[in-house]
Formats: structure tokens, sequence, C-alpha cells
């Protein structure tokens, strides 16, 4: 049974979010009959200020969630501002389809309107890059949100706030609440009148949102995790290949869904990759997140560390090899930094892939290195996890690339590179990495619903 107390508590939540319902849906007429111009113009003005105030958030974002202010710096806050910009420009930008039919003496065209009150739900990873790849998307197409950051990670997202009214966005148009999952998120997706649900994060709340929201018949984007793989073939140009692979394993502390956590490399260069991989990972310094040369910073959370952990020890149960890392090396930290959530990057092998380690999304600083021999056999490895995210292929043969490429089950595969993004283009997974695509188009789309008019004359 609930004690009064944890009644009150949900008392509350309700309220809370039956407050910003009622707040978005009172701004939805107003804010949906402003042109595509007139909403550009206001992005464009947040945009601006939140370039203005680059250094502020940087830092706020460093220190709630644990990234080097480094990549805050140059990746976080400045994306952040680039997705008002991007959605600002491309909602000047869509067509209509229209047909004529004139031996019936019809004229058919679609016209694109907003949807409502959007839901929003987004990480703990990349928390204001990913809460504002949702908000703009939607307040651009002329809906009306209600945002929900992740409660380990909320501060940017109430700096935004300040934000809003300085740029011109109408009260009610973008309302943030705070709080769990549980309490707050469940709140926002089993509310009759928010309509659509847009989240990033895991499997397992993904899995709860979808039985939640099917009595409501809503629409649904669900952007979830990876097991990304990283293919190495043996006329790959290892000079580049390996700082890049270092990266796209370790970035973020490897929090990132988009991270490699299984590099396959071809035989024949086994060994040098894996000698050369693990001295490039020992460069990859672990420091306090304001130390301009650290790599990388603090992981979310002591609990989030020790599941990181948690597969180490079990690849060693495994007989797997730790290379580098956690319980090989020495983390060098300040004294009164040794007690924070830090982790080396870890390398591991001589591990079969039906391990956990091999098929679970760790969500940290760790990889593991295997050899293949060809590249029907290496798809076909590469395939076998549940996920669909992303993928990356090294080689110098174009007709391979193309190959490999077309036969991973992922939704995004770089060649020769990793994590350049078209926002243009769609963005999402296979299989259980998620339903749905963002982007310039697939983003508009889903914000919006589609209606045909056939018009007789």
């Amino acid at each position: 049974m609930f004690s009064i107390s944890c009644l009150r508590v949900f008392s509350k939540v309700k309220l809370k979010i039956e407050a910003a319902v009622q707040a978005a849906r009172a701004a939805f007429p107003g804010w949906s009959s402003w042109s595509p111009q007139e909403r550009s113009r206001v992005l464009n003005k947040l945009a601006d200020l939140l370039e203005q105030s680059l250094e502020e958030f940087a830092q706020a974002e460093s220190k709630d969630q644990g990234k080097t202010l480094t990549l805050a710096r140059t990746m976080d806050i400045p994306r952040s501002v680039q997705n008002f910009r991007f959605f600002a420009s491309s909602i000047l930008h869509h067509t209509s389809e229209c047909t004529q039919m004139d031996h019936a003496g019809c004229f058919h065209y679609t016209v694109r309107s907003p949807v409502g009150v959007a839901g929003l739900i987004s990480p703990w990873n990349l928390p204001l890059y990913l809460l504002t790849w949702k908000i703009a998307p939607a307040i651009a197409a002329g809906n009306t949100v209600i945002a929900k950051p992740s409660e380990l990670t909320s501060v940017t997202a109430w700096m935004l706030c300040k934000l809003l009214d300085k740029a011109g966005i109408p009260p009610g148009v973008v309302n943030i609440v705070f709080g769990t999952g549980p309490r707050v998120g469940e709140a926002l997706v089993t509310h009759p009148e928010v309509p659509l649900i847009s989240f990033t994060g895991g499997q397992l709340t993904a899995e709860r949102i979808t039985h939640l929201s099917a009595p409501h018949f809503k629409k649904l984007s669900l952007e979830l995790g990876g097991k990304n793989p990283a293919i190495i073939f043996d006329d790959a140009n290892l000079e580049e290949c390996i700082p890049a692979t270092v990266r796209s394993s370790f970035a973020n502390q490897g929090e990132i869904c988009l991270c490699t956590s299984r590099i396959f490399v071809q035989k024949s260069i086994y060994s040098e990759f894996l000698k050369r991989f693990v001295e490039a990972t020992r460069e990859w310094k672990v420091g306090i997140p304001s130390d301009p040369s650290a790599s990388m910073g603090a992981l979310i959370s002591n609990t989030h560390l020790e599941k990181v952990r948690s597969y180490i020890k079990k690849a060693r149960a495994e007989g797997a090899q730790i290379l580098c890392g956690e319980g090989v090396d020495t983390l060098d930290l300040p004294p009164k930094n040794r007690a924070g959530y830090f982790m080396l990057p870890t390398v591991i092998t001589n591990i079969t892939d039906e391990s956990c380690c091999m098929k679970e999304e760790i969500f940290g600083p760790v990889t593991c290195v295997v050899p293949f021999d060809n590249e029907e056999e290496v798809i076909k490895r590469a395939n076998n996890v549940k996920y669909g995210l992303a993928a990356t292929v090294w080689s110098s043969n174009v007709g391979r690339i193309h190959r490999v490429a077309k036969g991973l089950q992922s939704g995004l595969v770089w060649t020769n590179c990793w994590l350049i993004r078209e926002l243009n283009l769609p963005f999402g997974g296979m299989k259980s990495s998620g339903i749905g695509r963002e982007g310039a188009k697939d983003s508009y789309e889903f914000f919006t619903e589609i209606k045909t008019i056939t018009v007789k004359h």
C-alpha cells in the first residue's frame, strides 16, 4: 500500500504535469498560427542568446554531468546552438505534395499541421545537446512542448528557461518539468492530452513508455542504445583509424549511444593494431573535468561506475584479458578527487562473441577487440546483437565499403571516420535501438500530422 506521504507526492506530481499541459494547450492556438518565418526568427534569437552564454552553459554542463569542460565547450553547447539554427532554417523549406486528376475534375494536395502538445524526455549523457535536438524541431513545426530532462543532469535545462522569454517565445510554448522518470515521466507519458512522446534513453524505459502510451495510441519516437561495431580491414589507414577509434570508444567517458564497444580487426593486422591501440588508449588522459589536458572526465554516478566495473569483473571471470585500464593501470588523480566516479579507459580481448561484454550495452569507457578472417564472417558477427544503431568501417577499398555498409544492420554507418553528422539526413537505429528517425524531414514529419485535401472543380 502507498503511504499518505507517497500519495501526496504523486498528487503534487500530477498537479505539476496538469499545470504544464494546460499551459501548453493554452499556448498552442497562438503559437501554431505563427508563420514559419516568425517561428524561425525567435529560434534564431534563442540560438544567438545561447551562443552568447556558451561559456556559462559549458561550465555548468561539465560540472553537472562530469564530461570534460573542453568537450562541453567544443561539442555539447555549440551543437545545442546549431540545433536551434538548423531547425529555424529547415522549417522554411518543406514542401507539400499535389496531384491532378483531369478525368475526375479533381485536384489533390497535402498539408501538414502541428500535432499539439509534445512530450519530450531526454537523457543524462548529452543533456542540453539532446534536449534541444527535441525542443527545436517540435516548436519549429508549431507544437508546444513539455520537456523532462534527466533528474541527474537538469541544470542547463533550467538555465535554458531563462533565455526563452528573452528570445520572444511566448509563455506556455516550452514547459520544462523536473523530476524522476517513474513519477514525472510516467505522469507525462500517460496524460491523455499529450498525443506525442519523443524519448531518448534506455530500452527498459522505452518498453515502459510503449506499454503506458498504448491505450492512448500516441505517436512515439524512441532513440535507444547501441552495441556499435568498428570493422577494421587490413587495408585500413591505421594512422587515422587508431586515434579515431580510441575517440569513438572513449569520448564522453564512453557515455554516448554511438560509441564503439566492439572492435573487429582483420587477423593479418590484429597484433599490430592491438599493440598500437592499447598504447594510444593509455595516452587518453583521465582527469578532473576542468583540466584542459584531460580526454575523459568522471562517469555520471557511483551506481553507474559500479555497473561498468561489474562488466569487467564478468569478463575476467570468463577468462578474458584486460590489456589496459581498470585493474591493470593506476589512475592518477589529485587526492581530493580520488573518491570521484573516475575510471580508466579499458580494453578487453580474448573474449567470445557470446560474452555479455560483447552483447550488452555497457555505456562506459570499455571496448572489446577481437580478430576476424573475412568480410562475410565479420558482417554476420557484427549483426549478432539485438542492437542496430551505428557502425564504423575502415578500409581503402571503396567496393568493400559499400558492400559491408549495406550488409550491416545499423541505422548509421560511418566509413573511415566517426561522428560526422549531416542533420538533414535520418538519425536512428534498427532492431532494439529504437523506433523512428530524427533529422530535418523525419523530425518534421514526426511532429506534424499529414492531411490530404481533394478539391473538385
